[in-house]
């Protein structure tokens, strides 16, 4: 019977586990969890999403304290079009979060960035430019383009010493969705080094619309195979969303997957960035209280806990302070959703706004509870202690796991590999 550790994803000459830990923002996939998936011989990411303000957190920087200042004077004003981040100081951000990440790798695995479009930030280009420039300067191993269809992106860093060197990669939800990026870049003359085929059962933002369900991740991940085939075009497909067993990965890796991208299971690893009693929310979930909705600014449906306190959270905008999800006009659909319902009620004491949540203030403080559909089976891979509370595991168990498991069996916390 075949285990993950029989396959291997290869990149040139350079082979890997083919287990890839995704990218949860914000600091969700903490440079920790990422360092360990490299370690082990697999691929870790970390997230790009309000790094400066993950730079705070990290280096004691004061990124996020000084945009605040700048533009404290428009906080009662409704229009945000003046708030832009300062390039320079985006730029060093991310070099520390990543260059402090890729000095502390061990191991023969990689570090990737996940770098989502839409954290649009009132200058979408420029912005993204300079993100995934100054991660390639900083020396990350590769950058996985996410949230959104990125048909401009590798035009962006096409200028870049590293656009050839480094693993560049993108995830699509269709192969309809791999074809438009594709023939978008084909100028370029620079395939990606790999796609991510993310199903509907992935957590956070989904690549589909309310009518999620009716999609199948094998379906999608057979169309896309199929096409690169058709295309007579080697990049390596990796299957994503919904991967809760080694025998899950397995499936994927035997019907023409190279690898798999798994998260839900690390949400609950030690090294995750999520606070311990949010971890234990995720252990005591049910499958009932895992919903899809559309309470995010981005305009892409969302998987998180039911209980999540972003979800009908009246708070301000607090653009001056953050504003990564504003447009290139300032906009953004929580302000608007907020700015009607004071209108509708001005002398309340507290405003809820159930249709559009505030991500940037929710997402930074932990309380925007996105997850996998799986995330109800994670009481299954650990134990209750005495308190009620549920045991968290380390990242290497889970890692490990996956790696050796047969039958779709889960080794509980102590299990020797």
């Amino acid at each position: 019977m075949k285990r993950v550790d029989d396959f291997r994803l290869k990149f040139g000459n350079r082979e890997f586990v083919p287990i890839m830990i995704g990218g949860m923002g914000v600091d969700i996939s903490t440079a920790e969890l990422a360092l360990e998936a490299a370690r082990l011989g697999g691929i870790g990411h970390i997230s790009d999403a309000m790094v400066t303000d993950v730079s705070d957190r990290r280096f004691d920087t004061k990124f996020v304290k000084n945009k605040l200042k700048l533009y404290r004077h428009n906080i009662d004003n409704s229009d945000k079009s003046i708030i832009k981040f300062d390039l320079g100081a985006l730029a060093e951000a991310t070099r520390r979060h990543v260059e402090a990440t890729m000095q502390s790798k061990r191991g023969e695995g990689l570090i990737f960035v996940n770098c989502m479009e839409k954290l649009t930030m009132n200058a979408p280009r420029e912005t993204l430019q300079v993100r995934m420039a100054s991660a390639l300067d900083a020396g990350v191993d590769g950058i996985t383009l996410s949230a959104g269809l990125h048909l401009g992106s590798f035009g962006l860093l096409a200028e870049h010493p590293r656009f050839r060197d480094a693993k560049l990669g993108i995830i699509v939800s269709s192969v309809r969705a791999l074809q438009l990026f594709l023939r978008k870049n084909a100028r370029l003359n620079r395939l990606p080094d790999y796609v991510i085929v993310e199903g509907p059962l992935a957590g956070g933002h989904l690549g589909f619309g309310t009518d999620w369900a009716q999609y199948d991740l094998a379906t999608i991940i057979a169309e896309v195979v199929q096409y690169l085939r058709t295309e007579q075009l080697a990049i390596p497909v990796i299957a994503a969303g919904g991967i809760f067993t080694g025998s899950d990965a397995v499936s994927f890796l035997v019907s023409g997957s190279a690898a798999v991208q798994v998260a839900t299971r690390f949400t609950v690893a030690n090294e995750c960035g999520l606070p311990k009693k949010v971890k234990q929310e995720y252990f005591k979930a049910s499958e009932e209280d895992i919903i899809v909705n559309t309470v995010s600014p981005t305009g892409y449906p969302m998987r998180m806990l039911r209980n999540t306190p972003a979800i009908g959270a009246g708070i301000r905008p607090n653009c001056e302070a953050y504003g990564y999800l504003l447009d290139g006009n300032g906009g953004c659909a929580y302000i608007s959703a907020y700015n009607r319902e004071l209108a509708l009620h001005p002398d309340a004491k507290t405003l809820s706004v159930l249709d559009k949540t505030c991500l940037c203030t929710h997402m930074r403080n932990f309380n925007c509870w996105t997850c996998g559909q799986t995330t109800y089976r994670l009481k299954d891979t650990s134990r209750r202690l005495e308190d009620g509370s549920y045991e968290t595991l380390s990242a290497e168990h889970i890692f490990r796991d996956y790696q050796f498991s047969i039958d779709h069996k889960i080794a509980l916390p102590g299990t020797a590999f």
